[in-house]
């Protein structure tokens, strides 16, 4: 699909080489493991808990992700949302946007066609993602193929994540080896030409050792003129009872996603610019995109009795990705009389090869101190990330709305920027889940981290270097009271810090020195309530401050300056489960009020009291399953977003819109089961997200993927 070999700025064999050693490491440790297991007295272990294996619904009671611990949902002081297997499954989900469309308070950013873009409470972020409670901060596309549940957390949590979780972190929890045989396959055919099939096949290979592999190829074109995607991966995992209450899990995951980068189209006048939804602007064909991921993870737990635990993980992952792109660098029919019928286009190339390497230790026990029960833990991160960036500019142009491409010689000849950074963290963090009586809970805990950052830019002739040192505390504090049992109301106040890195530090020079970490402060009221056993409804309100943002100096834009910042308040709802043994729904709504405070552009244009870009004041969504028999089951969805800004300026609106999903799923026996989901079902014309004022992605029409699902 891409017009030229994938090109990269370091040689490809070291690190395919680092990775074989791992794997090849990593086997044998299993078999050693395996080996030395066999010959250990036989012991009773604490049964692994695979999660995936049981039919469930869409709603979940416990996760460690906010806390560390299983701790219900109902007690976790935070709002949380769960998307399931079953839920992903039935709705087909292709993307993030997919994922949280039904999730209150977080959106989707258009990422420049080349990345996974979250808008948190009205923070967007494209390294908010972590996997297994490990970062995963390269700026790339995600599949699911491998993963058993999504977790949303909205609001700060440093005490968990460190430098992330400033508005809110998105976690992939990933589908892993076990003692339950399974074996599924999938295969989808879609609109435009899309081929998609996977397989998850788990096989228990004696009573210490089970191993489980998923895979995933895929192929599609696009409504979108010229637009294309070639995707695979392969993740086997092998689980290892390695003697008395010890498990290890090994993992490896080989991913690529070759793909167009699609910049959508211009705005004119305060909205987008009315064209056909395919019309696509630049050259496609000059504009690829190349992702490979090699990851290595491992995790071993061990139970010392009497309520002492002790988990270590590690996750090793190199990543290589380059992009170049052709779009729209200005509105339709340009700012002069001399450029109406004409859009203006610009590109450049970019490269980034990032190494990242994280473990982490956490001491997990439990004690009773009088009447108190209290649930700690104590940990240990340490981290390094290498990463080397370089961006290229290109030919632009101005070209005919009515053929909006760059033709003729493609060339990326200018450096605008060559960077090379190492950042290294070493993190401790304590917590406390304090139970006063069956009512009263408080969750406390504190994190220290020291980040180091050596940045040097190597696209300047006097090679300028920082040194960024960060030191942040980071404390949490939540407070649950349990009416009875089944509700509980909470309030929490979290403060999260986000030192001065990677694509952050590349606007920063000398003169600026503005390398003062962002702080967000996150104030929480909310109410979580198990309607039944099966059904879950949460209510938050909650008041998110970011402080101490870089913006462009009034007086210099070659100068950073540090703002106050923006405030975001908002409402959020949330039900999943079943409302009826047959009927199952998953949904929320959100409100939101985002807005930026004393700051100013570099044109001196004050920006105080401006709605901050891609944040709705208003979104809703609810996904429904009816089981009408054993065989026959429909799918119904709805989702609506208000208006939103495409920048901070407040100048292009993207107008509100209702779109409707269907699905039809019949169940032929035991093993096979065939489902039709139709995406925008009554052909709604709309605007999915935006980059900025004049990269508009304009939504999907009218599609339709048919799956076949197996299990043998």
């Amino acid at each position: 699909m891409l017009s030229q070999p994938f090109p990269t700025a370091r040689p490809r064999h070291t690190q395919i080489a680092a990775a074989v050693r791992l794997v090849v490491a990593a086997t044998l440790a299993a078999a050693a493991a395996g080996a030395l297991a066999q010959a250990a007295p036989e012991t009773t272990l604490q049964e692994v808990k695979v999660i995936g294996t049981a039919e469930t619904n869409y709603t979940v009671k416990s996760s460690s992700t906010a806390t560390k611990t299983d701790t219900l949902l109902r007690d976790t002081p935070q709002a949380i949302t769960v998307i399931t297997k079953e839920l992903m499954r039935d709705q087909n989900m292709q993307s993030l946007q997919d994922v949280v469309r039904y999730v209150p308070g977080i959106v989707t950013a258009q990422g420049e066609g080349n990345r996974d873009t979250a808008v948190f409470r009205g923070n967007s972020s494209t390294s908010d993602f972590y996997i297994d409670g490990m970062k995963d901060d390269v700026q790339y596309y995600r599949d699911f193929y491998n993963i058993d549940s999504v977790e949303a957390l909205k609001g700060s949590n440093a005490m968990i994540f460190g430098r992330g979780g400033s508005g809110g972190v998105i976690n992939r929890v990933s589908k892993q080896a076990g003692w339950t045989p399974m074996r599924e396959a999938s295969v989808t055919l879609g609109q435009w030409d899309q081929r998609r099939g996977t397989v998850d096949v788990n096989h228990v290979v004696s009573d210490k050792v089970a191993v489980r592999l998923n895979a995933m190829v895929e192929k599609a074109d696009s409504y979108r003129d010229g637009v294309s995607v070639e995707r695979k991966g392969i993740n086997p995992t092998v689980a290892i009872r390695a003697g008395q209450n010890t498990s290890v899990v090994l993992g490896y995951e080989r991913f690529h996603d070759d793909r167009v980068a699609d910049r959508g189209i211009p705005s004119l006048g305060t909205g987008p610019y009315k064209t056909d939804a395919s019309q696509y602007f630049g050259n496609a064909e000059f504009s690829p995109v190349g992702v490979r991921v090699d990851a290595f993870n491992a995790t071993v737990d061990h139970d010392f009795g009497n309520g002492v635990s002790l988990r270590n993980r590690t996750r090793y992952a190199d990543y290589d990705k380059f992009y170049q792109n052709i779009y729209a660098s200005g509105p339709a029919n340009g700012t002069t009389p001399a450029q109406v019928g004409t859009v203006g286009l610009s590109s450049y190339r970019d490269a980034t090869q990032r190494t990242n390497f994280f473990n982490q230790t956490d001491l997990f026990f439990t004690l009773n101190t009088g009447s108190l029960q209290h649930k700690l833990v104590a940990g240990v991160e340490l981290g390094r990330q290498e990463t080397d960036n370089s961006r290229r500019l290109g030919p632009s142009g101005r070209p005919s709305l009515s053929d909006p491409r760059l033709t003729g010689p493609v060339a990326f000849t200018t450096v605008s920027a060559d960077n090379h950074g190492v950042a290294t963290v070493a993190s401790v963090y304590l917590q406390d889940q304090v139970e006063f009586s069956p009512q009263w809970q408080v969750i406390a805990g504190v994190r220290y981290d020291r980040f180091n950052v050596d940045f040097e830019n190597k696209a300047l002739a006097a090679k300028p270097r920082f040194e960024v040192r960060d030191t942040p505390v980071s404390p949490r504090l939540g407070l649950v009271y349990k009416p009875f049992e089944a509700l509980s109301l909470y309030g929490s106040y979290s403060i999260a810090y986000v030192p001065r890195a990677g694509e952050q530090l590349i606007s920063l020079n000398a003169r600026s020195a503005v390398f003062e970490p962002e702080e967000f402060k996150n104030m929480e009221l909310g109410a979580k309530w198990d309607i039944r056993p099966d059904l879950s409804a949460t209510a938050a309100v909650y008041q998110l401050d970011r402080t101490n943002v870089a913006i462009n100096s009034p007086a210099n834009i070659a100068d950073s300056i540090l703002v106050d910042g923006q405030r975001t308040k908002g409402v959020e709802l949330g039900l999943s489960g079943k409302v009826t043994p047959q009927w199952q729904v998953m949904g929320g709504y959100a409100y939101q009020d985002a807005k930026l405070a004393n700051a100013t552009n570099a044109n001196d244009l004050t920006l105080n009291g401006a709605t901050l870009a891609m944040v709705p004041k208003h979104t809703f969504a609810l996904w429904n399953r009816y089981d009408l028999d054993s065989q026959w089951a429909a799918g119904l969805g709805v989702s609506y977003r208000d208006s939103i800004y495409a920048s901070v300026d407040n100048k292009v609106t993207l107008p509100s819109y209702t779109r409707v999903d269907v699905a039809l799923f019949y169940k032929l026996n035991s093993q096979y089961q065939l489902q039709a989901n139709v995406e925008n079902l009554l052909n709604k014309e709309y605007y999915a997200s935006a980059h900025n004022n004049n990269n508009i992605t304009p939504g999907s029409p009218r599609a339709l993927r048919v799956t076949l699902n197996a299990k043998f």
